[in-house]
């Protein structure tokens, strides 16, 4: 739960400075220099700061594994994949901007996802607190070998792991868990979240088809009814929590390609980019494990 976010932030954080400064470099040499220098400050300063917002103040201990793979339903897992796969994705589409050859962009912008959240697992192993945990290490894997695979094979991403959120109505009974406020909400809310494979029909029908390249279908997952990691609570501080079903979610939608939209305004195609980690709002047809249907009409 702690570790996912802090690596779309990282995300973001590169599109924009890299947006900013491209006008001042005019040479392949000099923009890997300033890229490699970007990504070392970058994780420098995620990785940091993460330690002290989370792991400061705890008690440490030797290294050691938790097996947490029943928690949530899963959902954090699957978040570690989608976070090892859009990391990596930036990070090649970084350093292939700045010059680097194909296969060593591919390879070295596809670990540095897994690189990063590895980082993570190391602190957390040795926390008494929590403890590395190999379904994460094993979900991180997925993400990026997700990534390097497809573009060793296709030379592009053919399927992506997307992320949408909105909010959900336990957070007011374990704020503890779920969050003590909105944004909270968002980022530890398992409730809220909502992972995607889109998968993306014109690249894999012949290079003259009339299917719009923009267009993609894609399958989401997530859980609803939780406010605890494997079991509900019955109170919190005293007030009881009424009982809820805990049930995963599946979903089929279409999905706006935003990588695929062709534009030749810089901006607009910055924008896309940065943006095209979330999966679009779109009608949604859901079923849960108890085999009750709904259909959305836009669905977050």
């Amino acid at each position: 739960m702690r570790k996912w976010w802090l690596s779309l932030l990282m995300v973001f954080l590169i599109q924009i400075c890299l947006g900013q400064t491209d006008s001042l470099r005019k040479v392949e040499n000099r923009r890997i220099k300033h890229l490699t220098y970007l990504s070392g400050g970058l994780y420098a300063t995620t990785i940091t700061g993460l330690y002290f917002l989370w792991y400061d103040g705890y008690p440490q201990s030797s290294f050691h594994f938790n097996n947490d793979n029943s928690e949530w339903l899963q959902m954090d897992k699957i978040g570690h994949a989608t976070s090892a796969y859009q990391v990596g994705y930036y990070c090649y589409d970084a350093f292939t901007w700045g010059g680097m050859p194909e296969k060593q962009a591919i390879w070295i912008g596809g670990m540095m996802g897994f690189a990063y959240l590895a980082t993570v697992e190391i602190f957390d192993g040795f926390s008494a607190e929590w403890g590395a945990s190999s379904g994460d290490i094993i979900a991180n894997t997925a993400g990026a070998g997700l990534f390097i695979g497809q573009q060793l094979l296709w030379k592009e991403q053919r399927m992506s792991l997307k992320f949408s959120v909105h909010s959900s109505p336990y957070r007011k009974y374990r704020p503890d868990q779920l969050g003590k406020n909105q944004l909270q909400g968002f980022l530890k809310d398992y409730n809220g979240q909502t992972y995607w494979l889109s998968t993306n029909i014109a690249s894999f029908l012949k290079k003259d088809t009339r299917f719009p390249a923009w267009l993609d279908v894609a399958i989401g997952y997530s859980a609803d009814g939780m406010t605890g990691a494997r079991e509900n609570a019955d109170n919190y501080l005293g007030n009881p929590i009424p009982t809820f079903d805990r049930k995963r979610q599946f979903f089929l939608s279409p999905d706006i390609n935003l990588r695929k939209i062709p534009t030749k305004n810089k901006t607009l195609k910055f924008v896309f980019t940065a943006l095209s980690l979330f999966k679009f709002p779109l009608p949604t047809l859901a079923v849960d494990d108890n085999k009750q249907m709904k259909f959305y009409w836009f669905y977050f």
